[in-house]
């Protein structure tokens, strides 16, 4: 599994992963975008899949949320920041059990002075991991834009 920015956070070469993202262009600067993100008290004004967010962005640091995809029951992840750069972007990852793990990132590209690429997306790793994504991915993939759509008009409208 490799993260955005092309490193490897698991050991494990043979592992297969799935990927789904969104992408959509913003009209704020990678500042504004990244103060919503890193303000994670606030993601349940921008993204309707977690609520509830608490932790630390830090390298190894923990985040709890209340994940709820489209068509799904409410869970409580518990995941550790892998990658994070300000302006930049933010990667958590979390093992579900066994032969399932998740990495969720959002990525931000700053394509000049107020205009911004946004990405979020979600790569499932592992025999479970691959067999939820194939039920889930229509929900998950509505999901992932949900929340590009609603950061996107968070950012714009601040």
């Amino acid at each position: 599994m490799r993260l955005p920015s092309g490193d490897k956070p698991c050991q494990s070469e043979t592992m297969d992963d799935t990927r789904i993202e969104k992408r959509v262009g913003v009209q704020a600067t990678s500042d504004r975008i990244w103060d919503l993100v890193a303000d994670l008290s606030g993601w349940g004004a921008w993204n309707p899949v977690d609520a509830d967010v608490e932790g630390a962005i830090a390298y190894g640091g923990r985040l709890t949320m209340n994940e709820a995809w489209p068509d799904m029951a409410e869970r409580q992840a518990l995941a550790q920041v892998v990658e994070w750069q300000p302006r930049v972007r933010l990667v958590w990852a979390e093992r579900r059990g066994f032969l399932f793990q998740s990495l969720r990132y959002i990525q931000i590209e700053e394509l000049g002075p107020g205009n911004c690429i946004l990405t979020a997306g979600i790569r499932f790793s592992g025999l479970r991991g691959e067999l939820f994504h194939d039920k889930h991915r229509p929900a998950i993939r509505q999901a992932q834009e949900a929340i590009v759509e609603g950061l996107k008009a968070a950012a714009e409208a601040g």
